[in-house]
């Protein structure tokens, strides 16, 4: 047990939706396929705009009563719930912030799923009473998330855990965030290797945003993509233009201490000597680190 850690993630919110057409509302709107949401599934998913760029994304859990538990960013939780309105039109669903019922919680170390009593498959989820736990529906090694009753320990037996641990966590598996690495109205969620962290469903017909995302996808159009950096010192700003010699071929998404996230386009760092090229984030000589579970 001593190398697991229970970590507040006091960043979170969660909304409740409820009512008889909560999932084909969301269905229609969101990138992954609500329907694939029970008891003993957790999917991660976004919500893009028309032309397909990115606004939001959440995790999705199931209530215990056939609606939704949706896991999101506490600082954005009301422009989305917003947003969920406005496409709700006369759609049999209720939406509220349920915040102050519900806190989130991670639990990241070796064999977190095994002590929250999951299958190590990302997204492989259970209840207890009032609490919903998940292995990460993006990424196992990302550990397990619970959400439960504001005032319960969900994972009693691990050592507490502080928000800087999980971001190191978090920024050593180069797993974007939403809002940070991936950028609001801006970023396309293939760049942003949304699909290899479980965000998409191809074959579940229209959402918002779908035609840009398959044709993409289908076209192999991805010249960007996010990678993790390293760097021998503290990583400059985000915004910090990369480059190798004279050519820009990215930017700097987020940084903690030396290690970060950049966006860079793949065909030019191959072009400038892939992994070995002296590539810079400003004054600092920087690594690109292709993540281990994408496959560009």
């Amino acid at each position: 047990m001593s190398n697991l850690k229970q970590i507040h993630l006091a960043d979170r919110g969660v909304l409740a939706i409820s009512g008889p057409e909560t999932r084909s509302f969301l269905q229609g709107i969101v990138t992954n396929n609500v329907d694939k949401v029970d008891p003993t599934r957790a999917l991660y998913s976004a919500l893009l705009t028309p032309q397909g760029k990115f606004l939001f994304d959440f995790f999705m859990a199931d209530d215990g009563n056939g609606g939704l538990l949706l896991d999101v960013k506490k600082d954005r939780l009301e422009e989305l719930a917003k947003r969920l309105k406005f496409y709700k039109l006369r759609a049999k669903a209720e939406i509220s912030d349920v915040s102050d019922q519900y806190a989130v919680t991670a639990l990241i170390g070796e064999g977190a799923g095994k002590t929250a009593r999951l299958h190590e498959g990302a997204g492989n989820a259970r209840r207890d009473g009032d609490t919903v736990y998940a292995v990460d529906p993006r990424l196992s090694a990302m550990g397990v998330r619970a959400i439960h009753p504001v005032g319960t320990t969900p994972f009693a037996e691990a050592a507490e855990g502080s928000l800087h641990n999980y971001e190191n966590h978090r920024m050593a598996l180069a797993v974007p965030d939403g809002g940070t690495d991936v950028l609001v109205d801006k970023s396309f969620i293939l760049e942003s290797n949304f699909e290899e962290l479980n965000a998409v469903d191809f074959e579940k017909g229209c959402y918002v945003g779908q035609e840009l995302t398959a044709r993409t996808k289908f076209r192999g159009t991805i010249r960007r993509r996010l990678f993790g950096i390293t760097a021998e010192a503290d990583l400059p700003p985000a915004g910090t233009l990369i480059t190798v010699g004279e050519a820009e071929i990215g930017e700097v998404r987020s940084g903690l201490g030396n290690h970060g996230i950049a966006l860079i386009r793949i065909d030019h760092l191959d072009e400038a000597g892939g992994d070995d090229a002296r590539v810079m984030a400003g004054d600092i000589a920087i690594r690109p680190v292709k993540p281990s579970w994408v496959s560009f």
